[in-house]
């Protein structure tokens, strides 16, 4: 099967499609078939080096988080084959190997079953960079959100910016204000129904959150940005506000002025998952799951990248600076049924007999590719090979 793999930290180019041996399921373990998965800020932290060793699996790594696919070996997981599911990314690509390859085995409580309302590309859309669930989790377990309270989560085109818009607004704020870095993007981002947008190319942080409250401030901070802008989102607290910091894509150093905190009665509060209960992650993912399958909300994808094109994936995402989410698919070379191998060594015989499945460039044969695809001349034409972004970014 096809993967991504390092093998040394460094820049985007030590992430190399590789090929890889399917897995072979535990006792309880499903096999599924990713279609979707994500790319995130953190995925580019391990890579690069930059958190301690403690904290990630020695290396290889094969990167990535959260994915959506299809179960093609139900084993004793108790799913049946062909149901679609979301699969969940705590400690992939990070303690464990990730969700950049084909096919992952996994224990069904790391798994959610998908609605038919709720398609593999909104659900990966919703789970990529976790911002909803974080959002979610954030407001309801950390600071004890009411309605009719306002949140201000800078970054609106990243995952906890656009994830707590959303997810704030539907548990009843009255106000949900971010930030974008210039006007095209703060454009836009109005234009899909982002009311509350603050400019920081025409005004600072601080004075467009006292314009939009009438100088009152707002209840909630929910911070993936920290950075310079650090001291004005603590600085926009209302009177018993409380700051959460959950990210640093703006950088992990800046300033504050601690009467902010102290002249208001604020809180301050460091964000990680680890912090709840299986219990009540499982059940924030299911309410954000109920929410998506409602159309309560639609996830912004900004661009699908083929699984093989990673390197330029995590580039877009973090040089671009993409308006939405970045995903990776292997809907291209993982189509067709699954043929479980006869051994655990090598890919099963391909339809004219030769077992090595060899790359050219960063592209399969078409009849090489683990999955065994009879590929006759009625279905080349009825199904082209095209980029996956042709017809769905």
């Amino acid at each position: 099967m096809l993967g991504i793999r390092y093998r040394e930290h460094g820049g985007y180019d030590v992430l190399r499609p590789v090929e890889l041996p399917v897995p072979v399921p535990e006792h309880g373990q499903a096999l599924v078939r990713i279609t979707y998965t994500t790319v995130s800020p953190l995925d580019d932290t391990v890579r690069a080096g930059r958190m301690a060793p403690s904290l990630h699996k020695p290396l290889p790594i094969i990167p990535g988080g959260a994915a959506v696919g299809v179960v093609v070996e139900p084993g004793a997981s108790g799913l049946a084959e062909g149901t679609r599911v979301a699969i969940h990314g705590q400690g992939r690509g990070m303690t464990t190997d990730g969700t950049w390859r084909e096919y992952v085995a996994e224990y069904a409580e790391a798994l959610t079953p998908l609605p038919s309302s709720v398609s593999d590309r909104r659900m990966a859309a919703l789970s990529a960079g976790a911002g909803h669930a974080t959002a979610y989790l954030a407001l309801t377990e950390l600071v004890g959100f009411r309605p009719g309270q306002s949140v201000l989560a800078p970054g609106i085109g990243g995952a906890v910016g656009m994830g707590a818009a959303q997810v704030a607004g539907q548990l009843g704020a009255s106000m949900v204000i971010s930030t974008a870095g210039g006007t095209a993007k703060a454009e836009r981002a109005r234009a899909a129904g982002f009311d509350h947008v603050i400019d920081l190319s025409r005004e600072p942080l601080r004075d467009g959150v006292a314009r939009l409250t009438d100088g009152r401030g707002v209840d909630v901070v929910l911070d993936g940005v920290a950075g310079p802008l650090l001291r004005d989102a603590v600085g926009s607290l209302a009177h018993g506000g409380s700051y959460v910091a959950i990210g640093y894509a703006g950088g992990t150093r800046g300033t504050l002025d601690v009467t902010d905190l102290i002249w208001k009665h604020a809180r301050a509060i460091g964000y990680m998952f680890d912090m709840f209960s299986p219990e009540v992650t499982r059940a924030a993912r299911q309410t954000l799951i109920d929410w998506l399958a409602e159309d309560r909300f639609d996830p912004v994808v900004a661009h699908v990248f083929p699984l093989a094109q990673a390197a330029r994936a995590q580039r877009h995402l973090m040089e671009g600076r993409p308006f939405g989410r970045v995903l990776l698919t292997t809907q291209d070379t993982a189509a067709g049924p699954f043929v479980r191998r006869a051994s655990s060594h090598g890919p099963p015989s391909t339809p004219s007999g030769n077992r090595e499945a060899h790359r050219v460039g960063s592209t399969w044969p078409v009849h090489a590719t683990v999955p065994v695809v009879a590929w006759t001349a009625e279905r080349v034409r009825a199904e082209p090979w095209r980029s996956p972004c042709s017809d769905r970014c």
